[in-house]
């Protein structure tokens, strides 16, 4: 399968002239590291470790396995994997022959999982046989039957695996394979505010570019040992848990299941340098009753995405953690990251800020006319650079929909869906939300995605999801619904309706709210500022 893309050979020649698009691709580090630190730990998870010469012959055993199930260059292969260094293995193998890289979140479940996999036609979908109790295999037999196609399925600790990683023709020319580094690498679903996800599209350039600035902003090199507990199927555990490592000769350390107790005893054994996570990790890590029986004196580096830092969250970090350097970031799937603070920024930067952009990466802020708005001043905000994605799978009128022309010869804008001000000394700070997503912890909520849902309860004639503020994930959600006449809906009859209807639990609303009817205005729109207000004050 081809995606067509909105890459054109000006921005290649832009960013390669630049020195931004180096023309790398994942697997020339992996060769590199093999070749010159054989022995040295790339990855440990939660059942073992591997060096980067055993690294690299697992990849190429399952390349070739890849290429033997008929996995070509282009083609999709869709792995649905915790953190754990088979998901590493399926990753990198896809890259070595050329093929597309579609990381599913491991929560995800009939719906998500139906949809994705169905617009990415993926040739091969790899799961483990079950991980915290859910059977990955059954669900995949169950959806085969909703697609007009029918891809293999390998199961990791069964015999399909075993057959992937062993059994591929030994004399295929993997070399020869080498994709090029402006072909699409990556197909990762993004939280879709009109009622589906969307699939932003990278290629090999543009996520080895996004890589590039941090050993100059954070410190990182061949002697970190960095940690990745959020999912490696988001865009933040895929950078920086997935590639980081390996594109430094580091090590890096895999946690599957996040628990700030295990973290600290997994700092002290490995000497973790570095860690990237969504802001309630930070607090469940300074708050932990286990921090002062153990040594953590090599963390220096805690890099919060998603949601702003508290003040006190701070302060508690740097009495705790004397050695931790705190900083906030800001990005989106279509560009990665696009600005982080600097280590030595004052508090108020830290705190009040999302960050200084990374080198390459120009931000704006502009009125509802385009025009630039004064430092301070708040509007939409629109970035570009060579991170960005080249486009939505299958979806490039909706791509160039938000794309915003520059005659300057330095691209075109991309506008985000935030609002935001930069203030005077070129700072980010995001403000609010064009598009209707909470974020609960770092991890966007698809709100129309999951009001299209409930719609489909045959007791409810309208709904509205809404944020609710929570003192450690920043936002929940909960469900405002107007029943049908004579109807009752409970809260746990809610939750087992979006079971059935097969809606990953993270999505599910943690608070339901019956309504007579909803605030309106005169055009009848729902007012969701006011239910906000409603909401929060019950």
């Amino acid at each position: 399968m081809t995606f067509e893309t909105l890459l054109t050979p000006e921005r290649i020649e832009r960013e390669t002239t630049a020195g931004y698009w180096r023309g790398k691709v994942i697997t020339d580090f992996l060769d590199e590291h093999a070749e010159n630190t054989p022995d040295k730990i790339a990855f440990v998870d939660s059942h073992r470790s591997v060096t980067f010469a055993e690294l690299r012959a697992e990849v190429d055993a399952a390349a070739r396995g890849l290429l033997a199930r008929g996995v070509g260059p282009g083609d999709v292969v869709s792995f649905q994997i915790p953190n754990w260094i088979e998901w590493i293995v399926v990753h990198y193998a896809a890259t070595r022959i050329g093929a597309i890289s579609n990381p599913l979140i491991p929560i995800y479940r009939e719906r998500e999982v139906g949809f994705m996999v169905g617009l990415a036609r993926s040739k091969v979908i790899v799961v483990p046989q079950d991980f915290r109790g859910f059977d990955y295999p059954a669900m995949l037999e169950e959806l085969k039957g909703e697609w007009d196609f029918d891809p293999d399925v390998v199961v990791i600790g069964a015999d399909s695996w075993v057959q992937l990683t062993t059994e591929g023709d030994a004399n295929a020319d993997l070399v020869a394979l080498r994709p090029d580094p402006n072909e699409v690498t990556l197909l990762i679903f993004t939280s879709g505010t009109t009622g589906e996800p969307k699939g932003v599209m990278h290629t090999h350039n543009t996520m080895v570019a996004a890589n590039d600035p941090l050993p100059g902003r954070l410190g990182v090199g061949p002697d970190s040992v960095l940690h990745m507990a959020s999912t490696l199927a988001h865009l933040t555990g895929f950078l920086y848990g997935a590639r980081l490592s390996v594109q430094n000769g580091a090590t890096c350390v895999l946690q599957d299941v996040w628990d700030a107790s295990t973290f600290v005893e997994l700092v002290e054994r490995h000497r973790i340098t570095y860690t990237s996570a969504a802001t309630p990790f930070l607090h469940d890590l300074v708050t932990s009753p286990d921090l002062a029986d153990h040594d953590t004196s090599s963390l220096v580096r805690f890099c919060c995405m998603g949601a702003p830092i508290p003040r006190a969250m701070v302060r508690e970090a740097r009495t705790r953690l004397p050695g931790l350097v705190v900083v906030g970031g800001w990005g989106q799937s279509e560009e990665g990251l696009v600005t982080i603070g600097i280590p030595g920024d004052p508090e108020e930067k830290i705190i009040e800020t999302d960050g200084y952009p990374w080198p390459g990466m120009e931000i704006r802020v502009v009125d509802p006319s385009g025009s630039v708005v004064p430092a301070g001043q708040e509007g939409a905000l629109q970035v570009r650079g060579p991170f960005l994605f080249v486009g939505y799978a299958e979806r490039l009128e909706m791509t160039r929909a938000l794309m915003i022309p520059d005659d300057d010869g330095r691209g075109d804008w991309f506008d985000t869906g935030d609002l935001a001000f930069i203030d005077e000394d070129g700072y980010l700070r995001i403000s609010g939300r064009t598009k209707d997503v909470i974020i609960r912890g770092g991890e966007n909520i698809p709100v129309a995605y999951v009001e299209n849902a409930l719609y489909e309860h045959p007791d409810i004639q309208a709904v509205a999801v809404v944020a609710v503020p929570d003192p450690r994930l920043q936002e929940r959600a909960c469900a405002c619904v107007v029943l049908r006449s004579g109807a009752v809906l409970e809260f746990e009859e809610m939750q087992a309706f979006l079971r059935v209807q097969g809606v990953a639990k993270q999505y599910w609303p943690e608070k339901l709210v019956v309504l007579e009817d909803f605030p309106k205005t005169p055009s009848g729109k729902i007012q969701k500022f006011q239910l906000r207000e409603q909401v929060a004050q019950s």
